[in-house]
């Protein structure tokens, strides 16, 4: 086979007129040619860190349109499912990826749970990820989210550690915030990656201890403007929303960085030759004895996606995917009973007193770290009640695998005047999480739900939607159109409710993750990432 056109050599910088020649969907040889064509032949895209389950797609679902936007491989991290289903979701997400031409690669989730103080639906042991790590598919181990353990030396995560340094594979990290000797004591175990920096002097003091950074430009977390000029390697997703998925994936990301002022090339590198040599893919350039994974693109400007080749076979052309997802469904219902508004009260510690000073939760946008303060709310009822004139709103975690206990707190952000939002996702154990104006709204939100087996919830005193998410209460088996669709009157819904945020269901996903700074509501309560300590909600009654 033979294939045409304006070759991008990703190692001098160059563009020139070229015949690729394929052979077993591999590159044979490239010549140059006296020719004019219009397109531009790249190496096909490569997201170098991805959590699938956050697109609420399956494996295939998700290929139907990010290979449309030029991705040919991802390196997925499963650990969202193996939290809910260990191994089985695991084989399920290798089982649904293997149907569909893009490449799928994946890394040894090595933090299930995320850490000791929350309850989750399986462990990972160090077994399982020598299993892993034994398997082609499996190129590293996946982000070492639990630093704290990293830093105490603690026996299990070292083991794993240890493991991933017998298989030659490289060790992601996350590691927000870390810095000093405490990141020093992190590098030295080998962990050689992070895409939690959000700030250039982060990204300078964790280049100079030798880590590679991805720059994240997902639904939640946007850091590649900030980040532009900080000598990164890499630009990933790590989550996506389907809506957001649907208008583009790493060619967007191509775009905004040449719109930020980045060299296009360097730019094409960051999600080609980087991660294909960090992660010992046979892609990322064209050149002899790489897979014929190629990507036609209309400029260095636009990078609108003409045409994707991937082992030389075409797949997506004139604007025809040649591929169809039929993801097969699984039986994992959310063991939880029903709940009574009463379950998500808080209770004062002395009915006699008629206020409480309150531990709370502060939500900015588009980030992912938290902050603590505390407010004074009103005790009626031998209950504390949030403020909704303040924004501060009642937060709850609902154990979703067997336990039926729910632990209460406040959050201030939401904005939300009536009503709550609910969901199945949250990171990482993904017990039900909901935020809202009242116990009543909360009850029937998470109710509403239990009912669905998984996904998103919003109610209010006009309207009542969802998504369903009967994969593991993380994913949908429909198209992404329609779940994108869905998911965008789902938030239009929420913004009514008087939201401000501009991914609420994403925001609330990350209020009981116990591994980014500053505080997380858990199933055991409200905990200081810093601190590694819970705190009691009430600090104070008058």
């Amino acid at each position: 086979m033979l294939i045409k056109g304006n070759i991008l050599n990703v190692f001098t910088d160059e563009i020139y007129p070229g015949e690729i020649k394929i052979e077993h969907g591999i590159i044979e040889s490239i010549k140059e040619v006296n020719a004019d064509f219009n397109d531009i032949i790249v190496p096909g895209f490569i997201d170098a860190h991805i959590h699938i389950e956050s697109s609420m797609l399956t494996p295939s679902r998700f290929a139907e349109i990010a290979l449309r936007h030029g991705t040919t491989s991802v390196i997925a991290d499963p650990h969202e499912i193996a939290n809910v289903m260990g191994m089985d979701g695991i084989d399920y997400m290798i089982d649904d990826a293997k149907k569909t031409p893009l490449k799928y690669y994946f890394t040894a989730p090595s933090c299930v749970p995320a850490t000791k103080f929350e309850k989750s639906g399986a462990t990972i042991s160090p077994n399982i990820i020598d299993n892993l790590l034994s398997r082609p598919e499996f190129v590293a181990l996946g982000e070492v989210m639990d630093y704290n353990a990293v830093i105490s030396n603690e026996k299990s995560i070292l083991e794993k550690i240890k493991i991933a340094k017998k298989y030659h594979k490289p060790i992601d990290g996350h590691a927000p915030l870390l810095s000093g000797k405490n990141l020093q004591k992190y590098v030295k175990h080998g962990v050689i990656t992070d895409h939690e920096s959000t700030t250039k002097k982060e990204v300078a003091e964790k280049k100079r201890m030798g880590m590679k950074i991805m720059i994240r430009e997902g639904s939640e977390s946007k850091m590649l403007e900030k980040l532009i000029y900080s000598n990164c390697d890499f630009i990933v997703s790590d989550d996506l929303k389907p809506e957001d998925l649907i208008n583009g994936h790493l060619d967007k990301c191509l775009r905004k960085a040449v719109d930020y002022g980045m060299d296009p090339y360097e730019a094409i590198k960051l999600v080609t030759i980087n991660p294909a040599e960090h992660y010992n893919l046979n892609a990322g350039s064209i050149s002899p004895g790489k897979s014929a994974d190629l990507v036609f693109i209309d400029n260095l400007r636009d990078f609108t996606v003409k045409r994707v080749v991937i082992n030389g076979n075409t797949i997506f052309k004139k604007q025809k995917l040649l591929f169809r997802a039929n993801p097969r469904p699984i039986d994992t219902t959310l063991h939880v009973s029903l709940t009574k508004p009463e379950d998500f009260d808080l209770k004062a510690q002395n009915p006699a007193h008629k206020s409480a000073t309150v531990n709370l939760i502060n939500v900015s946008d588009n980030t992912i770290i938290t902050k603590q303060s505390s407010a004074k709310l009103s005790i009626q009822k031998k209950t504390i009640i949030p403020s909704v004139f303040e924004d501060i709103l009642k937060i709850s975690v609902v154990d979703r695998y067997g336990g039926n206990t729910i632990s209460n707190g406040f959050v201030k952000g939401f904005g939300i005047k009536n009503g709550a939002i609910a969901s199945s996702v949250s990171h990482d154990s993904h017990n039900i999480i909901v935020v809202g104006t009242n116990s009543e709204y909360m009850s029937r939100a998470t109710n509403h739900l239990i009912e669905n087996k998984g996904g998103l919830a919003a109610i209010s005193n006009q309207a009542k939607l969802d998504v369903t998410l009967p994969i593991a209460g993380l994913m949908s088996d429909k198209p992404a159109k329609i779940v994108a669709n869905n998911s965008a009157k789902l938030n239009e819904l929420v913004s009514n409710m008087g939201c401000e945020l501009s991914s609420p269901f994403t925001s609330l996903s990350f209020m009981a993750l116990p591994v980014v700074p500053e505080v997380k509501m858990t199933t055991n309560g409200l905990f200081n990432v810093n601190t590694h300590q819970f705190i009691d909600i009430i600090k104070e009654e008058k």
